[in-house]
């Protein structure tokens, strides 16, 4: 069945952001804008997390917004210029487009990997505005990476960081993203939200120790946290419907 879409662009300090709104057939007046990772994207096929997310959630009249980060996918912007706090401001401008544009009843956050970085931030900067938080594989370790001075195949010192490192994937990574990263409060703002919170996280995850999801159980007054035999920082393979049925009964109930 042909889902139906709607361009949904965003301005954030003269970038464009390409999003796309995918509403509910049978809307509950709930959105959920859904975050992805570290050099991911919005989700262009089905086989993808976000879109099979989007597609589950919609089936229970909740309708999405994903979008593609500044430097990342169809979005505005140099990937070398990319960092945690400018990707809160992308979302935090998505966040206000969906409360002016859309004017639902609810708004919830669901991210992956960084994206649930930026997910836990944001939702600490908005506890009034967010309903509920699913963070998936959420990559807090990028501040001890940095503070270490290895990051994603990447290794540099970590108190003379250069301005720009080569990735085996043909990016740049910017060092303003690592010096930034040292000095993230990602625990100490995540907190701040006291909605409920679902936590997934699978055991054999190489890029993000599962004890950053134990870390923010220990912060949240309302988590749930859901460890996956298995499940690789992808959340893919056999681990994925359980996945896509915990984060989807989470925000449907």
């Amino acid at each position: 069945m042909e889902v139906f879409k709607m361009e949904f662009n965003v301005t954030r300090d003269g970038l464009t952001l390409a999003g796309i709104y995918e509403p509910a057939p049978k809307p509950n007046g709930t959105i959920a804008i859904l975050m992805h990772g570290f050099t991911g994207n919005r989700g262009y096929t089905t086989t993808e997390l976000l879109p099979q997310l989007a597609q589950r959630l919609r089936a229970t009249g909740v309708g999405t917004v994903r979008f593609d980060f500044n430097g990342h996918g169809h979005s505005d912007g140099e990937f070398a210029n990319m960092t945690v706090a400018n990707e809160i401001a992308d979302a935090q401008a998505i966040l206000t487009a969906v409360q002016t544009r859309l004017a639902p009843k609810q708004i919830n956050l669901l991210g992956h990997s960084q994206g649930g970085v930026v997910a836990s931030m944001l939702a600490g900067y908005y506890p009034d505005l967010i309903h509920k938080l699913v963070l998936m594989a959420p990559a807090a370790t990028l501040k001890d990476d940095a503070i270490a001075g290895h990051t994603r195949g990447l290794v540099y010192d970590p108190r003379h960081i250069p301005a720009q490192l080569p990735m085996d994937n043909g990016k740049v990574l910017g060092g303003f993203y690592l010096r930034t990263a040292q000095l993230l409060p990602i625990y100490e703002t995540a907190q701040n939200f006291t909605g409920p919170v679902c936590l997934i996280h699978g055991d054999a995850d190489r890029i993000v120790a599962y004890q950053a999801s134990q870390r923010y159980d220990d912060v949240y007054q309302n988590s749930t946290f859901h460890l996956i035999p298995g499940a690789s920082h992808r959340l893919d393979g056999a681990a994925r419907t359980t996945v896509l049925q915990l984060a989807t009964n989470f925000i449907s109930n």
